[in-house]
């Protein structure tokens, strides 16, 4: 049997807090999501300011990173590689550059997503909020 990490409230409220800092310091109007490993929402802020829409795609790029364990942007790229059939792969739905799996040691805890401004910069918040827990 082995042992597995999880996110812990305490995780999840230090990483808010550090993408809302990330996104108030540069004036961006985000909507923030976290998710644990099976992409089920353990938190959703959306900024003042933010996009309506941006309450939907936040949380659906967040939940792609975690069940693919991987970078939206890395299913953006694929996409815009010309392989659009990639289009209908099951329960994924956030296929654009912000979100962000929460990696340790191998393991995904869970992902940060972010949407409101542009893609890398979603991206560069939900970083933010990642380093506040050392990953």
């Amino acid at each position: 049997m082995k042992s597995k990490f999880n996110l812990e409230l305490s995780d999840v409220k230090a990483m808010a807090a550090a993408a809302e800092a990330e996104a108030l310091k540069n004036n961006w109007a985000v909507t923030i999501a976290i998710v644990d490993d099976g992409g089920h929402l353990l938190w959703l802020q959306r900024l003042d300011g933010a996009p309506p829409v941006s309450a939907h795609i936040a949380p659906a790029k967040a939940h792609t990173a975690a069940l693919g364990r991987r970078e939206t942007k890395v299913y953006e790229d694929v996409i815009n590689g010309g392989r659009t059939s990639f289009l209908s792969a099951p329960e994924i739905r956030g296929m654009l550059e912000g979100g962000v799996p929460i990696l340790k040691d191998g393991q995904c805890l869970g992902a940060v997503g972010v949407s409101g401004v542009k893609s890398s910069e979603d991206a560069q918040i939900a970083r933010a909020g990642m380093a506040a827990i050392g990953l």
